[in-house]
C-alpha cells in the first residue's frame, strides 16, 4: 500500500505531467530525428545523425523549450482554463503557481547551459525562442490573428533551429515546413472556437469571438483549401517517396474535416475536429519514414549507408 505522501507525490508528477502534456513532447523528439534523416540532412547517413551528439542536445533543448512554453501558457491561462478545461485545469492546480515558475526558470537556464556548448548562435536562438514563446503567453495570445499566427510559427521553429544546424535549405523542406504550419494554424482556429466562451471572459481576441463562428469557419476552409499548394509541390514537383499517399490520404481527411466544420455547433463537435487534426499532423510524423520505406524492412544495413535524395 502507498503511503498518503507518496500518493501526493504521484499525483503531483501527473499533474506537472499534465501541465507540459508530456504526451506531445515525445512526439516532437520524434519528429526532429526523423525530419532530419529524411528531409534535413539526407545526403548525411543516418547512424551518424543519431550519433551526433549535437543534435542530441539541439532535440533535448527543443523539448525542454517546448516543456517550458507550456508551464508558462498555463500560467497565464489558469483563469480561462477553469471554463474551457475544468477537468484539466483542477488536476494542474495541484501544482502551484509558485512552484510552476520556479520549474519554467530552471528548464530555460538548463536549455541555456545545453546551448553554450553547441554555439553562440545556438544559443541565441533558444534565448530568443523562449523569449518568444513568453511574449506570445503573456501578450500575443489575446492579440487578433496574432495570436494564432505566433502560435503556428513557434510550433514550427524547432525543426527550423535543426535546418540552420544542417544548413541545408532546400525548397522541399519549405513545402513541408508550409503544409505543417497551416495544418497548425487551422488547429488553433478550431480550438478558438472549442473556447469561445472562456475567450469572450477573458477578452481574447480571437477571430470567433471578433467576427463569430460563421466567419471563423469560412477562414478556417479558406485556409484549408489552401494545403492543396504544398501538397501539390511535395507530390508533383518534389520526390517524396511513397510519403505521397499520406498527403493523397490527408486531402481527403481535410475534406471530410471540411464538411464535419460546417455541421459542428458544439464544443465536443468541435473537439472532435481538433483531434482530427492532431492525428493528421501526429500520422504525418510517423509517416516521415516512407520517404525511404526499405529502413523498416532492411534497417541495420541502410542505417549504415542511408542517403536518399530529394529531387
Amino acid at each position: 500500500m502507498l503511503t498518503r505522501k507518496t500518493k501526493l507525490i504521484l499525483t503531483k508528477i501527473f499533474s506537472f505531467f499534465s501541465v507540459i502534456r508530456g504526451y506531445n513532447i515525445w512526439v516532437v523528439a520524434l519528429a526532429q530525428y526523423l525530419s532530419a534523416i529524411f528531409i534535413l540532412a539526407p545526403e548525411k547517413r543516418a547512424l551518424d545523425i543519431i550519433l551526433d551528439w549535437r543534435l542530441f542536445l539541439i532535440v533535448v533543448a527543443s523539448t525542454l523549450t517546448i516543456a517550458s512554453g507550456y508551464i508558462i501558457n498555463n500560467f497565464y491561462d489558469a483563469k480561462k482554463d477553469l471554463i474551457n478545461r475544468p477537468k484539466k485545469a483542477m488536476i494542474d492546480r495541484l501544482v502551484s503557481q509558485e512552484t510552476k515558475l520556479k520549474v519554467y526558470f530552471t528548464i530555460n537556464f538548463i536549455v541555456a547551459f545545453l546551448m553554450f556548448f553547441i554555439s553562440w548562435r545556438a544559443m541565441l536562438f533558444f534565448s530568443t525562442y523562449i523569449f518568444l514563446i513568453w511574449f506570445y503567453s503573456h501578450k500575443l495570445k489575446k492579440m487578433f490573428l496574432v495570436g494564432n499566427i505566433t502560435a503556428a510559427v513557434l510550433a514550427v521553429l524547432p525543426f527550423f533551429g535543426i535546418l540552420m544546424y544542417y544548413k541545408n535549405f532546400y525548397e522541399v523542406i519549405f513545402a513541408h515546413a508550409t503544409f505543417l504550419f497551416l495544418l497548425i494554424l487551422i488547429r488553433e482556429l478550431i480550438k478558438d472556437l472549442e473556447n469561445i466562451e472562456g475567450d469572450l471572459i477573458s477578452d481574447y481576441k480571437t477571430i470567433p469571438v471578433v467576427f463569430g463562428e460563421k466567419r471563423a469557419k469560412s477562414i478556417i476552409s479558406i485556409l484549408t483549401i489552401s494545403t492543396i499548394v504544398p501538397i501539390y509541390f511535395l507530390i508533383e514537383i518534389y520526390n517524396v517517396g511513397y510519403m505521397d499517399i499520406y498527403f493523397y490520404l490527408s486531402l481527403i481527411a481535410l475534406l471530410f474535416f471540411c464538411m464535419m466544420l460546417w455541421k459542428a455547433t458544439t464544443k465536443t463537435e468541435y473537439l472532435k475536429l481538433h483531434f482530427l487534426l492532431k492525428f493528421i499532423i501526429v500520422s504525418g510524423v510517423f509517416c516521415i519514414v516512407l520517404i525511404d520505406p526499405s529502413v523498416l524492412f532492411h534497417g541495420k544495413k541502410l542505417i549504415l549507408t542511408h542517403s536518399i535524395s530529394i529531387y
